[in-house]
């Protein structure tokens, strides 16, 4: 099966087409081809692409298209192997399994078809394969116009989430992981993250592996000015674990609450308000990915 967003990429999708069809006709008798109109369609496709009949669901599109995608595949007993062609502003997950942003180089790994199972995390009834954020630098994404995403890429959300350092106004949460309280403080935003890369910064986690089958949990509890001097580059070069503004640990499973309204951040779209229980599903999907991965 191959899902198709046409808006994704500034309609860069329908161009690679042809090209796709091609090379899945290569190695399955039948090629479907399903178009999205609305949201929630490609969850619908993916879910159905797990009755037995297909070996592979190739998704065209963009970060949210790539999310519905996992969401219709996590859990089914009889899932395809899971391609994509990253048509999004940050491509968080294709950055973490090196899969080419180049749709024709991303094309081509089903050429040799290497695949690798990957982790994907769950919360509630809803699935995600990146991050999950807390606060109200999180919620500055919300934000980002499209406009300000196509002209600025991934930095449109870091100049966004730099505005609201002006408001500083931190928050108390509570997360335990399992049995045990991991903590309970002030914060000014969680990030919850499966993947090295997030928001288009590839080494954010450069602890986190696709399949080491943990979340890792980075807390900002303090928030200054001649401080975030040494924060900005730490998140740039992979350091933030260490940094002194910041509680860092890993967790197979973590419960959080807060006496504050607050809603987490789900990769990237609103998700649901705390308190939230989240878990790994360990190499949940199974993915078309570069030999080297």
């Amino acid at each position: 099966m191959l899902i198709i967003n046409p808006s994704s990429g500034k309609e860069k999708a329908m161009r690679y087409e042809e090209q796709a069809v091609a090379l899945l006709g290569k190695r399955h008798e039948q090629v479907v081809v399903k178009y999205t109109e609305k949201e929630g369609d490609a969850t619908g496709f993916a879910a159905s692409a797990c009755d037995g009949t297909y070996k592979t669901l190739l998704a065209m599109g963009g970060d949210g298209t790539i999310n519905e995608c996992i969401n219709g595949l996590a859990e089914k007993e009889q899932q395809p192997n899971f391609a994509f062609v990253p048509l999004g502003t940050v491509n968080d997950f294709a950055r973490a399994l090196q899969i080419p942003r180049k749709p024709e180089q991303a094309l081509a790994l089903l050429e040799d078809y290497h695949t690798k199972a990957v982790d994907i995390g769950k919360l509630g009834d809803r699935y995600f394969m990146n991050v999950l954020a807390v606060g109200v630098i999180a919620e500055a994404v919300y934000d980002v116009t499209p406009e300000e995403k196509s002209k600025y890429g991934h930095f449109a959300y870091l100049m966004e989430g730099a505005k609201a350092f002006r408001d500083k106004t931190p928050f108390h949460i509570s997360v335990h992981t399992g049995e045990k309280e991991a903590y309970d403080n002030k914060a000014y935003m969680m990030l919850v993250a499966l993947t090295n890369s997030v928001a288009g910064f590839e080494k954010f986690a450069k602890q986190a592996e696709v399949d080491d089958h943990l979340f890792h949990v980075f807390i900002l509890n303090e928030l200054s000015i001649p401080k975030a001097a040494k924060l900005i580059p730490d998140i740039f070069k992979g350091n933030l674990a260490s940094n002194e503004q910041v509680t860092y640990f890993q967790a197979k499973e973590l419960s959080v609450a807060s006496d504050t309204e607050l809603v987490v951040n789900i990769d990237g779209d609103e998700g649901e308000p705390l308190p939230f229980e989240a878990k790994v599903l360990p190499e949940e999907i199974r993915v078309v990915v570069p030999k080297e991965v």
